[in-house]
């Protein structure tokens, strides 16, 4: 007979199976410990006293699916994060959106924010935020608001800095928020051309004519029937000549949803979309 804890191994596993099922999302090759853990902050948080009974409602709820997937994938957020891949980005790729009028940018899982407001401190310092506008989505109603904030505490000035200055910034951090008590905010100046709204990157309708489409630490979470369903709807979403930027630990393969897709630096995961 199976102990208490081989069944709930056996409850997690089925939990993580039925969330892949419902919704695309899998998160069963993640370590055990890590996941064990995740999945009893959610099961606590979620007000109910068994496995079971938060699975049932999570497949039939989806804005509940929203909050306890933010605690299953609880992402490492930081501005600047991976600095190498912003020089990159400054050097390579800003050049070529000189070339647009406008510029349309859209950052997919943008969890709290970081990564947004890095970007527009980047166009900012390149004299191009005034021509772009910033779509800042997340399937995490409770993200979002932390990221429309825009507060982050000071424990993470010091990270943020080195980073600032590790991928070229060309003024001074301090110059981009305000600080008080043991929180910085980011000024106003940069959040003029930003929107951020919910939105499933699986289920919900596709961007149009975006120049750069940000999915940084987002695919590693799906399976391979979903990150093609997902390359789709960036090829649909990209102008052509557009740019993918993804995480350190993603990589397009060379065949199938990827072909529309060529190497621009590589190193970096950045890709470039061609016509058809």
């Amino acid at each position: 007979m199976a102990d208490e804890a081989d069944v709930e191994e056996i409850e997690i596993r089925l939990f993580l199976e039925a969330i892949n099922a419902r919704y695309g999302y899998d998160l069963r090759d993640y370590a055990a410990t890590s996941m064990r853990r995740r999945v009893l902050v959610a099961l606590a948080r979620s007000g109910f006293a068994h496995l079971g009974e938060l699975q049932h409602r999570v497949l039939i709820d989806p804005s509940l699916f929203a909050v306890v997937l933010s605690d299953l994938t609880v992402r490492v957020s930081e501005m600047f994060r991976d600095p190498s891949f912003y020089r990159t980005f400054r050097a390579s790729v800003i050049p070529v959106l000189r070339t647009y009028p406008l510029l349309r940018i859209w950052h997919t899982g943008c969890a709290t924010g970081e990564e947004v407001y890095a970007s527009a401190i980047l166009l900012t310092e390149e004299g191009l935020y005034d021509r772009a506008q910033i779509y800042a989505t997340d399937l995490s109603p409770q993200a979002l608001e932390a990221a429309k904030q825009g507060v982050y505490s000071a424990e993470q000035l010091a990270t943020f800095s080195d980073n600032y200055e590790k991928s070229g910034g060309t003024s001074s951090f301090a110059s981009f928020y305000t600080a008080a008590y043991d929180r910085i905010a980011i000024k106003e100046s940069l959040r003029r051309h930003i929107s951020f709204f919910q939105h499933n990157l699986v289920s919900d309708h596709v961007f149009g004519e975006m120049h750069v489409i940000f999915c940084r630490n987002v695919l590693i979470y799906f399976g391979a029937e979903l990150r093609d369903r997902v390359l789709d709807k960036f090829t649909q979403s990209l102008c052509p000549g557009g740019f993918l930027c993804l995480g350190s630990s993603e990589r397009l393969s060379r065949s199938g949803r990827a072909g529309g897709f060529t190497d621009f630096a590589a190193s970096e995961r950045i890709y470039r979309h061609h016509a058809q």
